[in-house]
């Protein structure tokens, strides 16, 4: 019995601007489902009632608590760790879903930088090229906020 797989081709660079592509290849905003609805939702009430009030006092980096707290509430909700996997204390959630957090999240201004340095500078690389060990010891912790 022999089985066959279909490999498909990384696009690369800006090739989908000269490559054929079938239109159900291409993902658009509508073929979200309600879990990511809903996680965008949470993303946006987050921003509006923790964020937007006190952009001033996030920029003025008066107070050096502030980033931290915002962080740990971020984690509490499961901001941080969107990607990562169920058993290192994450979402486990998908590409698509996590883009979508950072489109939202964007939203927030210097906030947004430390969000995404946090997910994108932070905790990918040790959750891609980490040993096992590392991704014990420090993925739940950045995934929650606890570092």
């Amino acid at each position: 019995m022999s089985t066959t797989t279909e490999t498909k081709k990384a696009i690369k660079g800006g090739e989908f601007l000269i490559r054929e592509t079938e239109a159900q290849e291409i993902f658009i905003p509508e073929d979200f489902n309600e879990e990511q609805k809903m996680i965008a939702q949470t993303c946006k009430d987050f921003l509006k009632q923790e964020i937007q009030p006190i952009l001033d006092q996030i920029d003025s980096m008066k107070d050096l608590t502030l980033m931290p707290k915002l962080m740990d509430k971020a984690g509490e909700l499961g901001l941080l760790g969107t990607s990562v996997p169920q058993d290192l204390g994450g979402f486990g959630m998908d590409f698509n879903t996590t883009m979508l957090v950072a489109e939202v999240m964007g939203a927030g201004h210097s906030f947004a930088v430390a969000i995404s340095a946090h997910t994108g500078i932070g905790t990918l690389p040790i959750l891609y090229y980490g040993n096992e060990a590392q991704k014990k010891k420090y993925i739940p912790k950045l995934a929650s906020g606890g570092i």
